[in-house]
């Protein structure tokens, strides 16, 4: 299970101030506002880094850090990750797992099959669905509700799945 996760991408600058503009990949951008630090992924390192203001603006979260004050400070981080400690992650409800625990888990029928590995989880509005990379096959698109998803169980590698008829076919 992964030990930490991305909440942002830097877009750009912001202003002349060391202020950044962040494309948030986390479900609730309002997040930010709780995080005191975050790890920045350079292509060369990986470095933690005091957060000292947070705005929103349109689809962006804009995110000052401590002891970046000017524009030329920031301008390098363009396309840098923004990572957590799993600590620090969003809690989770009874039931619910981290998108990043859930990628690259076997996926397995009832009678231990084992039909393809979990490649993506595509979200819509009414529930998420699973697509399940398939050898030599498309992939199977498995909607994320009990009736389908039985047993999740990322600690040992592995999701119990119902494949309902007609989905296979589709």
């Amino acid at each position: 299970m992964k030990e930490r996760f991305q909440v942002g991408v830097i877009t750009g600058t912001h202003g002349l101030r060391g202020e950044v503009k962040v494309f948030p990949t986390t479900e609730d951008p309002a997040r930010f506002l709780d995080l005191k630090e975050v790890i920045l992924q350079t292509p060369r390192e990986e470095r933690r880094i005091g957060i000292r203001s947070v705005k929103f603006f349109k689809k962006f979260v804009i995110l000052g850090f401590r002891g970046m004050d000017r524009i030329e400070d920031v301008e390098k981080l363009r396309g840098c990750a923004l990572l957590v400690d799993r600590k620090d992650a969003i809690p989770l409800e009874e039931g619910e797992y981290y998108v990043a625990d859930l990628i690259g888990l076997a996926v397995r029928t009832q009678d231990g099959t084992q039909i393809g590995i979990l490649r993506e989880v595509i979200e819509t509005g009414a529930n998420d669905v699973y697509a399940v990379e398939r050898e030599g096959q498309k992939d199977l698109l498995l909607p994320a509700i009990p009736d389908c998803i039985l047993d999740v169980r990322p600690e040992e590698g592995f999701m119990t799945v119902y494949v309902m008829p007609g989905l296979e076919d589709l």
